[in-house]
């Protein structure tokens, strides 16, 4: 199933988690360090209080770096925080996660140093992967385990969706590390 398929089947929780695990994974960009979207996170479980999600959406944005540089790969990801939606409604975040699809694999493109042979993301997500790059590939993997893993376990699916987006964390990292280094 594509990538385009799976986020229009998934409910309201896997919707979250994916647009939310897509942010989570550009967090270096933005300035933050591993714990700055945990009470989002813990916000998609059963547990969780109706205005847990507006909470840790607030205290997110407060603390990640809210200037840009001009470089595009941050101004998208500056984009996913800012387009989130504070009341996590099935057609709101349905929207969201959607964007935050392509904004993180657009991310993922620009900061990947081989050529992507497509010439948009979204042939990617519809399931054309012919002359992919390495770092886009690695992104759209994560996506799709993500969404299935949500699909399959629903609230019990939570720990891998985390554990999926802090592995693709450390690669972005390590990736924009690099970029800065070479920048230098």
């Amino acid at each position: 199933m594509s990538l385009v398929e799976l986020i229009a089947q998934a409910d309201e929780r896997g919707l979250a988690a994916s647009g939310l695990a897509c942010l989570d994974r550009c967090v270096p960009l933005l300035g933050g360090d591993d714990e700055i979207l945990r009470p989002l996170w813990a916000s998609l479980t059963d547990d969780a209080g109706a205005g847990d999600w507006g909470d840790g959406l607030e205290q997110a944005r407060g603390k990640l770096d809210a200037a840009g540089d001009g470089d595009e790969a941050v101004a998208l990801a500056h984009r996913m925080l800012e387009a989130a939606p504070v009341e996590r409604s099935a057609a709101e975040v349905r929207v969201w996660a959607d964007a935050c699809s392509v904004a993180s694999l657009q991310i993922h493109r620009l900061l990947d140093t081989a050529p992507d042979d497509a010439s948009s993301v979204d042939t990617r997500r519809q399931g054309r992967t012919e002359g992919m790059s390495p770092l886009v590939a690695a992104e759209l993997r994560r996506q799709v385990t993500v969404l299935e893993v949500l699909s399959g376990h629903g609230a019990a699916g939570l720990r891998r969706a985390l554990e999926v987006s802090i592995e693709g964390r450390r690669v972005l990292r390590a990736v924009v590390s690099r970029r800065t280094r070479q920048r230098s």
